[in-house]
């Protein structure tokens, strides 16, 4: 029971800890500085391509939020479900204190010196007394029992109470980060539509890098029907694509949602929806060390995840207006790659 106490503990500071990751990840995002009116197209486009980037670096925040609230909610229901269980448990002790309180051996059991005056014999009495020793162990035990049990569903309760105030506290900043997020990204779309065709062109390169030709997957430098080769061919069948914030295809996709879209079609599952997450699946790997594959990893913090098709080449859904193109490994902001297969 006391390791049972200990646990509790444990997870009621685990619940206090999540608050804490849930607050700093869900802080309310600092608007986007204010411009001047561009005075060239060049100008346009870079301020564009610098308001791209503050959005991918806000809806990575957002997803990494969205990973957490998520967590909380589980931890939550897994609380209250131990809760009801450790009511179960002191439930169950009820029956027995009841009929230790009714019992003839708590309202008239006889004393010791009851037992000494009218026993028969020492044997008698020596019996008698073991009886009433007997009874008043077992009495004992089952009270024992009964107060740890209560205190143990007294505990489980207020951490499941703890976890559904964290949870329910991470769901209304998340929401709140949610709907900045859809204002600054319709923004930025209305912003991308006013543009000309050419300054669109211009701002699709700066932040997604130089369109190229989508290669077939036989062209490239993977093994055939491997997972790699899968996840691949499905990417690039998903060229021209839109992106859309928290889609994972079959239509649009994000970032991360392209990579879980394609991986699931080879029959992987990565572990997680957001591309700070995805990093941390496996050792980092350099530039000259990437395969087709390879997952990477652009930006500090990192906010943005492409997958490597080989031959210096990425595969990636980037930002609003841009529909999900190939382009070259070497964009700026490169950080590393990781290897999802192993």
């Amino acid at each position: 029971m006391q390791s049972q106490l200990r646990t509790t503990r444990r997870r009621s500071r685990a619940v206090l800890a999540a608050a804490a990751v849930v607050t700093a990840a869900t802080a309310v995002l600092s608007p986007m500085s204010a411009t001047a009116a561009p005075g060239s197209a060049a100008e346009a486009a870079t301020l564009m391509a610098e308001a791209a980037q503050q959005l991918t670096q806000v809806e990575a925040q957002v997803h990494e939020a969205e990973e957490i609230v998520a967590a909380q909610q589980e931890a939550a229901a897994t609380a209250q479900a131990q809760a009801q269980a450790a009511r179960d448990a002191l439930a169950v002790h009820e029956p027995q204190i009841r009929a230790i309180v009714q019992s003839s051996f708590t309202e008239k059991t006889q004393s010791r010196v009851a037992a000494f005056l009218t026993s028969d014999s020492a044997d008698d009495l020596v019996q008698q007394m073991t009886t009433l020793d007997m009874i008043a162990t077992h009495t004992n035990t089952v009270i024992s029992a009964a107060a740890a049990a209560r205190a143990a569903a007294e505990e489980a309760q207020l951490v499941a109470d703890q976890a559904a105030a964290t949870a329910r506290a991470g769901l209304d900043q998340l929401k709140a980060q949610e709907a900045e997020v859809e204002r600054r990204a319709a923004q930025y779309q209305s912003d991308y539509a006013r543009l000309s065709a050419a300054e669109q062109d211009r701002v699709s390169n700066l932040v997604s890098g130089p369109k190229l030709r989508a290669p077939s997957v036989d062209e490239l430098p993977v093994a055939p029907g491997s997972a790699a080769a899968t996840a691949i061919q499905v990417a690039l069948s998903k060229v021209g694509s839109p992106y859309r914030r928290g889609a994972t295809g079959p239509d649009a996709f994000d970032c991360s949602g392209l990579m879980a879209y394609a991986y699931a079609a080879a029959g992987v599952t990565l572990p997680s929806r957001t591309s700070a997450g995805l990093s941390k699946m496996g050792p980092p790997l350099s530039r000259g060390e990437l395969q087709p594959g390879d997952l990477v990893f652009y930006y500090s913090p990192i906010s943005h995840v492409a997958l490597y098709i080989g031959d210096g080449m990425i595969v990636h859904a980037r930002t609003y207006g841009t529909p999900l193109s190939v382009t070259t490994v070497d964009q700026g902001g490169f950080r590393f790659g990781v290897r999802p297969t192993g």
